[in-house]
């Protein structure tokens, strides 16, 4: 259909009276002098019969006069009314009035969610057609346009200074490929209206780039840069006062002066430690590149300024360069020459070539720097250690912790109590205080508590476990805010492959079963099951395995949980077996470190930024060399550094020293190779790349080994014997009837690194982990973690807002064949971020930008395989699946187990997924793209989700 076959909606049109009257159902709302602001600027009181006749004329457009007859759109026009007045209902703010824009922009989005693709799709061509026949005219008008006037603080009004608008948009735009400073200050002059308050127009220029980043994916930078502007402007105001207007006028921020006032500003609040102070605050300020600040795109700023800034009664006061300074300086506090550590550090953080985890960078150089992202537990059989382990949760999660808790230990429901010889209640009573726990102490009141209980698959309380995450059955023992996963033994697989029976016991009648894994734990676990046939044991229950394993499926397809992670591997390629047992994983299900009632485990986390690493040539070895270095010396230097609130932890951490050392922007890497996620080359990249990180934090390890001292546990370890995490792989090997998919090969000299390790000893027990990195990846602009793209065009939602994400290298290729225009915008919408379904695209590019749910799941756990043996710990890793079956469910799982991977993370499954088409004409960030929201089943995390990013 040609696009201007749509009337214009604000045009006459004859409708029958009888088709309008009642479409609106009565008003849900009270707009009563409410104003609508039209495109010349004018008021308008709000109508919602105009949004009724607006709908109506669409469907005609679209099905020709004889829609008015019908009564289906007589009543989608009521109802898609009553759903577009509540949305206004929920934006309405009485000190402001909605743009005509908005509520068009709510007409086209119901007309999507209501299946109504064809006349909103004719919608969206109409509008951009009409949007630029504006634009046009709006050159030619521009000058006969009334002076508008800004009303400041005091009350007072001004003439607002277009010219210093023009200005700062065209300096926000310089040196960035297909941007216009025009297109902005077109958006910007749409959203000013006479009157409007200072803080307000700031806003405008930053909203009205960031409308357009689904057009061309730059104007994230544009944004970003007219972001700063507010940032600086805040900053100042708070630190220097007396510099906002000659500063103002400057392009870059005068980074030398603001920062020694920064410093001294903070620590007169009690904000930051006062040894910072000492430093020679000359020399680092010098250092600091204000350029950098024009790296940032919008998503990554706006979540530093929302939730990592320093602020003082809601003033942030931090700008970004003196954020990573200060995060540098924390990190070298305790270094010999500090000043250049600190510089040293932060050009590693400034860069993108590397970033810290949030916690490190929340908490780094403050009175309380607790810098560890996660923590793991094992609670003890008594009320004692129960609600000892509660407690310690609450002072892990306080200051941004991740939890990971192992529950094995605690007796199961209908076993003896001996001090009251009565019966216990089992896990669950005790799991619903630890979810409410991470309820109420929302780490320092920055993210959600997040925390996550383990339980082995024997444990007689297991299929209630199971059920924790149900929005069914009695909410008393439901923990609907706690992650879940299940610590799977070798034997239970084996059970479920040979069709044979599983046994459940409760652990106070089979205790030596927790600290056991490999052979060992199948003999011992037959000796029960022995017992048990004879009747030597109270509490017990034989199910089938098969029949266990597909509940478990079930639910993590339902409800998202529990999570499958397997014992086994994690415990015999563990380095540290000889001094204690792996035990659960922690929130992510990468750390896979010993604890007891001794000890709580501790890992420190950071990421490379793998995309920022590759050359024409592939791989940058050289600059990797360099950032492992100093990300492993950053890494360690935590260890010293951090606040820790449980004793237990800081023994821990100290007497091993395991840091986590992981990779960020894989997929990007992929795309500058011009490598398929779903190819044998991705699988060989993931290979190479792995084998060489872990190759350099090996090396740096044994480097401040040299410099520092092995860790105290060191000997006995693995790698005091000579056995690195490629050859451990064995050891997992024997303990396995199957041949493991899992393949031994390498590139490097290893050998030399072997000889190395053993003489000089290791500084940490643990070197790599690769961690989700859902808000850090954010920071930096690049896809998180190793995961694919989730989608080529869509809104991520987070704690910040919600932010249009669009493939700018899609774009850019897309450019390239003349392909990207508005009906690509709209088809990507449409087909939700898949380029599959769109016939004009080649299929190359199709198969080089296949989203998460086009790659085969099979490909992501090959990969994961080339990389499990390089890594000492392990990987949170994602699995996709479209269309989900038993039977796919099945076989992805077992092919899991099969390759030797150490755990799983989320499922996500397309079927769970619903999908919001929409507009990007908005400028309050709140109705963008392609928004993703996600049903019970399968999906319960859509890459933002806070419960999921605690890590990182």
């Amino acid at each position: 259909m040609a696009t201007n076959a749509l009337p214009h909606l604000d045009s006459s049109l004859q409708i029958p009276t009888s088709f309008l009257s009642g479409t609106s159902g009565g008003s849900v709302a009270d707009f009563s002098g409410f104003q609508v602001i039209r495109r010349n600027g004018s008021l308008s009181a709000f109508d919602e019969s105009k949004i009724s006749n607006a709908i109506t004329k669409a469907f005609i457009a679209v099905e020709g006069t004889t829609a008015t007859g019908s009564r289906r759109i007589h009543d989608a026009v009521r109802e898609l009314t009553t759903q577009i007045v509540v949305a206004l209902s929920r934006r309405a703010d009485k000190a402001r009035a909605l743009h005509i824009e908005d509520i068009q922009d709510q007409v086209e989005l119901a007309l999507m969610r209501s299946g109504e693709h064809k006349v909103a799709r004719a919608y969206v061509l109409y509008r951009a057609e009409r949007a630029e026949q504006r634009r046009v005219r709006a050159q030619v008008v521009i000058q006969s346009v009334p002076a508008l006037k800004v009303r400041l603080a005091s009350g007072e009004t001004v003439p607002l200074d277009e010219v210093r608008l023009q200005r700062e948009v065209e300096m926000a735009c310089h040196g960035l490929d297909g941007v216009s400073a025009d297109a902005v200050m077109s958006e910007v002059r749409r959203n000013l209206y006479d009157g409007i308050l200072e803080h307000e127009v700031g806003l405008a220029q930053t909203m009205s780039a960031r409308s357009l980043v689904e057009q061309e994916p730059n104007y994230a930078f544009v944004s970003a840069r007219l972001l700063i502007n507010i940032l600086r402007d805040e900053a100042l105001g708070f630190v220097l006062p007396e510099a906002v207007t000659p500063m103002r006028q400057s392009v870059t921020i005068d980074y030398a002066t603001y920062f020694p006032a920064y410093i001294r500003k903070a620590i007169l609040l009690d904000i930051l430690d006062k040894e910072l102070g000492l430093f020679d605050l000359s020399r680092v300020a010098a250092a600091l590149d204000a350029s950098r600040d024009g790296n940032f795109q919008f998503l990554g700023l706006q979540t530093l300024y929302d939730r990592y800034f320093l602020h003082e009664g809601g003033v942030r006061f931090e700008l970004p360069q003196a954020f990573f300074m200060r995060v540098a300086m924390g990190l070298a506090i305790r270094e010999i020459d500090r000043e250049a550590k600190a510089i040293e550090f932060y050009q590693l953080l400034s860069s993108f070539d590397f970033m810290c985890s949030t916690p490190t960078l929340f908490n780094c150089g403050t009175l309380r720097p607790q810098l560890s992202s996660c923590f793991l537990t094992t609670i003890e059989d008594d009320l004692a250690g129960i609600f000892k382990a509660v407690k310690d949760n609450a002072l892990l999660s306080k200051y941004a912790g991740g939890l990971g808790n192992d529950w094995s230990s605690v007796r199961g429901l209908g076993s003896h109590i001996k001090g009251t010889n009565g019966q216990s209640q089992g896990l669950v009573p005790f799991l619903k205080v630890a979810n409410d726990t991470a309820i109420a102490v929302n780490q320092g009141g920055k993210r959600k508590g997040a925390v996550c209980g383990y339980l082995e698959t024997w444990h007689i309380d297991i299929e209630e476990f199971l059920d924790l995450r149900k929005n069914t059955g009695d909410d008393r023992r439901r923990t609907h805010d706690m992650n879940t996963a299940n610590w799977v033994p070798d034997l239970f697989m084996q059970r479920v492959e040979e069709d044979g029976t599983w046994t459940l016991f409760s652990p106070d009648e089979v205790p030596d079963l927790h600290d056991l894994y490999g052979r060992a734990f199948a003999e011992r676990y037959a000796h029960y099951e022995t017992k048990a046939a004879r009747g030597e044991v109270r509490v017990m229950r034989t199910v089938k395995a098969v029949e266990l394993w597909r509940k478990m499926l079930t639910m993590i397809f339902e409800t998202g949980h529990p999570w499958i992670t397997f014992k086994d591997p994690c415990n015999l390629r563990s380095p540290q077996q000889h001094a204690g047992v792996v035990h659960s994983s922690n929130l992510c299900t990468e750390i896979t470190l010993n604890t007891s009632a001794q000890e709580i485990a501790v890992c420190n986390l950071g990421s490379i930024n793998l995309a920022n690493h590759m050359t024409e040539g592939g791989l940058d070895r050289a600059r990797l060399r360099r950032t492992v270095r100093t990300a492993m010396r950053m890494l360690d230097n935590v260890i010293d550094i951090n606040f820790y609130t449980v004793p237990e932890a800081r023994a821990s951490n100290l007497r091993h020293r395991p840091v986590g050392l992981g990779i960020m922007g894989y997929q990007d890497a992929l795309y500058q190779q011009r490598i398929p996620f779903a190819s044998s080359e991705a699988v060989r990249f993931a290979d190479e790349s792995m084998e060489c990180i872990s190759y350099e934090a090996i090396s740096a390890s044994v480097d401040l080994a040299e410099e520092r001292g092995r860790y105290a546990s060191f000997d006995g370890s693995l790698w005091s014997k000579g056995i690195l995490p490629i050859d451990s792989v064995k050891l997992l090997q024997e303990h396995r009837d199957h041949t493991m998919t899992m393949t031994q090969t390498s590139t490097l000299d290893w050998g030399a690194l072997r000889v190395r390790v053993q003489k000089s000893g290791m500084r940490n027990s643990n070197t790599l982990a690769i961690a989700p990195t859902a808000t850090i990846s954010n920071i930096c602009g690049v896809t998180q973690s190793i995961e694919p793209t989730y989608q080529n065009l869509f809104v991520k939602s987070n704690m910040s807002g919600d932010f249009t994400v669009v493939n700018a290298s899609l774009v850019n290729d897309l450019k390239g064949l003349g392909l990207w225009d508005e009906v690509m915008i709209s088809d990507l919408k449409y087909f939700d971020g898949s380029l599959g379904s769109i016939d004009r695209v080649p299929e190359e590019l199709k198969r080089l930008y296949a989203t998460s749910f086009e790659v085969e799941a099979t490909w992501l756990i090959q990969a994961a395989a080339c990389r499990q043996k390089w890594i000492d710990q392990a990987q949170s890793l994602n699995l996709y699946i479209d269309q989900p079956s038993g039977r796919k469910l099945d076989a992805l799982y077992r092919e899991a187990w099969h390759a030797g991977l150490k755990t799983t993370y989320y499922l996500r499954s397309r079927s769970a997924t619903h999908v919001e088409k929409s507009t990007v004409k908005r400028t309050d960030g709140k109705l963008n793209a392609v928004a993703v929201t996600t049903a019970p089943a399968g999906v319960v995390c859509d890459m933002s989700d806070p419960t999921c990013e605690a890590c990182q």
